[in-house]
């Protein structure tokens, strides 16, 4: 392990907590609380099991289907709830809400078609056979339920792992066809709807305005800020065994708004990299006519970019991530980085104000990527770096309360910004959250999907 001292100096600015996540849930819970308050509105009373039985099937199909909006609003990428909430937070919403959805609509379709069969004294396979012909719009709403079980089946944790990044973030388009395959049948069958002119206004707009933010920051402003900003390739250098810096050059670059610690989603122009946009940190602090990348070899995306040729265009979504010194409060700050996860943080250890300390781990010392740049720093702002590496032995620490708290003595009065790869940020937490640091002060992100 090896230790870079140096006199501290400097202050944070404090910030109060975020309301953001308490008021985003509070905005969720209401509109789902509205869409029961639509079918109390609408049903004068329920007798008899079929009533029970449909009567629940109306309410998980209307829950469903304010789900549905819910789930692709959390997707639209909204500057606003990104950067106060974080990427990762957002995903993991949505995953959850993605369960919550798919039982729901299991639970829709089941209730109806039982209640339907009792109502109409006909057994359930003809039920179904009836209500699936028969109805408007129906075969559609079909296709649309077929679909969403499939996405949830590779959705789930077992099959993605064998996925990649690239075949997962294009199934997950599935779910766009299968909110528009459903729509129609909401309003042509659901009797809250059928001669309810204002709940269907209400509808339309819910939807409509969740296609406009899907349309806008999904597709029309990343066209409108590539001809914009017109990035390109300057030069792709290599860092450590694996690990590439990719320079990129623009124009107009500080309308982006990036800060410190946040990631683009990077589309490559280039054969074989044009197809997907991939998530990447920047590694270095933005500036107006220059960006920089660092990306280690994790696939065959990821391997090209050692390949591209300066003057490759570039299209960038973006910035996204809340892992910047807005989430910071307290003057004592330490980073803790893994493998290629110090690329964000390299750009908080320049630039985070106060006690910046930097704990980076990497398999062997060959692995420590812009440990230069990281040593330079530290020398000019007064702050420590420790680097441990799993080989050769000798510097190797475990993650536990007890190593952490004899490197750092006050640990418990630290902000924690914290990146890398899964489990080593889980066993991190789990040391931080030992040696007394509170849930609030440790600040992660992941990329993993």
């Amino acid at each position: 392990m090896s230790t870079i001292s140096h006199t501290r100096r400097g202050a944070p600015r404090s910030l109060p907590p975020s309301l953001t996540p308490l008021l985003a849930q509070g905005v969720i819970w209401t509109g789902a609380a509205g869409v029961l308050g639509l079918w109390w509105t609408g049903t004068a009373s329920v007798v008899g099991p079929a009533d029970w039985l449909t009567g629940a099937g109306r309410i998980t199909g209307l829950l469903a289907g304010y789900a549905c909006a819910v789930l692709v609003a959390l997707m639209a990428r909204v500057p606003l709830l990104d950067h106060r909430l974080g990427t990762d937070r957002l995903a993991r919403w949505h995953a959850m809400g993605g369960r919550y959805t798919i039982s729901l609509v299991l639970a829709h379709t089941l209730l109806i078609i039982w209640g339907y069969s009792l109502a109409s004294h006909n057994n359930v396979v003809s039920e179904t056979s009836d209500l699936v012909l028969d109805y408007p719009d129906m075969l559609k709403a079909t296709a649309a339920f077929l679909l969403l079980i499939a996405t949830g089946i590779v959705s789930a944790r077992a099959a993605h792992r064998r996925m990649s990044y690239e075949t997962w973030h294009y199934l997950h388009f599935a779910t766009y066809l299968t909110v528009f395959l459903a729509f129609g049948h909401q309003l042509s069958n659901g009797a809250d709807f059928v001669g309810h002119r204002p709940a269907q206004l209400a509808w339309y707009a819910l939807y409509f305005a969740v296609a406009a933010l899907i349309a806008w920051y999904r597709f029309l402003l990343p066209v409108q800020r590539a001809l914009r900003h017109r990035l390109r390739v300057a030069d792709v250098r290599q860092e450590a065994p694996g690990v590439v810096s990719v320079h990129l050059t623009g124009h107009h670059l500080a309308e982006l708004g990036a800060q410190p610690g946040q990631f683009f989603r990077w589309r490559f122009l280039a054969p074989g990299l044009w197809w997907t946009a991939s998530p990447y940190s920047l590694s270095a602090p933005p500036l107006p006519h220059r960006l920089r990348i660092t990306v280690k070899e994790a696939g065959g995306h990821s391997a090209a970019l050692a390949r591209l040729r300066p003057g490759t265009r570039v299209w960038a979504e973006g910035p996204y991530g809340a892992l910047t010194a807005a989430r910071l409060r307290a003057p004592k700050v330490l980073l803790i980085a893994g493998g290629v996860g110090i690329t964000p943080l390299r750009t908080l250890f320049e630039t985070l104000p106060g006690e910046v300390t930097l704990l980076y781990r990497a398999r062997r010392p060959e692995n420590l990527a812009l440990r230069a740049e990281l040593d330079a720093i530290a020398a000019a702002r007064g702050a420590v770096v420790h680097y441990v590496v799993s080989e050769p032995a000798a510097y190797s620490m475990p993650f536990t309360a007890r190593a952490l708290n004899r490197l750092i003595p006050d640990l418990a009065a630290y902000e924690v910004y914290l990146c890398g790869p899964p489990g080593m940020t889980e066993a991190a937490m789990r040391a931080l959250r030992g040696a007394g640091v509170p849930r609030r002060h440790i600040h992660h992100e992941s990329f993993v999907f």
